[in-house]
């Protein structure tokens, strides 16, 4: 294991935890997948553990460790579901709104430095993903009255009434994106940089990815 470091396992890691999503949605279509979905999820947690053991031997953290503080981690984000010593709560909140606002309110006393809530979203997600999940950090935080900068205003356009039909509009947008010589991903991820504000970090990640 010498000659692996984190940095050489992280395709894998990638390559790994889609094909558990490629597993997943198998199985939604109809097809019996649990075998290979465990497969799967066995191949995600070697990468952990490869990942725990590498860390062990530079004398930084041990697997233990890390199962440990995603215990810790949870116990500690979900008050209505256990009390600090790690038991279930006698009762819980009646509705999704009052669990997320639990959620929401640890989170930002753990982490009170935090500037605007688009802090924490790994930048490196497909730039759907990272769209998605841009929106839906700032509607949390316009629900929850945060002082949090949110993004800027997003015209929504209207959709077809069904993920099919809005797969094949997407898919679409792509094909003509292509045909005039357009990246339909960079330019999806620049847009959502400007969402969040971050116009500059977009202008310069362009030109350094522009092939001359």
């Amino acid at each position: 294991m010498g000659a692996l470091t984190h940095e050489s396992l992280v395709e894998y890691l990638i390559e790994e935890a889609y094909e558990v999503v490629d597993s997943i949605e198998a199985g939604a279509s109809g097809s019996d997948t649990s075998d290979e979905l465990r497969g799967e999820l066995g191949d995600v947690l070697l990468q952990v553990v490869l990942h725990a053991r590498l860390a062990e031997e530079q004398g930084q953290f041990t697997f233990d460790d890390v199962a440990r503080a995603i215990t810790d981690k949870m116990v500690r984000r979900n008050p209505h579901v256990f009390k600090p010593d790690g038991s279930l709560q006698e009762s819980f909140p009646a509705t999704v709104e009052e669990i997320v606002e639990k959620w929401d309110a640890v989170k930002k006393a753990e982490k009170p430095g935090r500037s605007n809530p688009f802090e924490g979203i790994p930048p490196h997600l497909p730039a759907l993903a990272l769209a998605q999940k841009s929106l839906d950090r700032a509607a949390r935080s316009e629900r929850s009255g945060s002082p949090e900068r949110g993004g800027r205003l997003v015209a929504a356009v209207e959709v077809p009434d069904s993920e099919a039909a809005l797969g094949d509009l997407l898919f679409a947008v792509v094909a003509g994106s292509r045909e005039k010589g357009f990246d339909a991903e960079r330019a999806l991820r620049g847009a959502v940089r400007r969402y969040q504000g971050r116009d500059g970090e977009a202008t310069k990640r362009e030109g350094s990815d522009a092939v001359p």
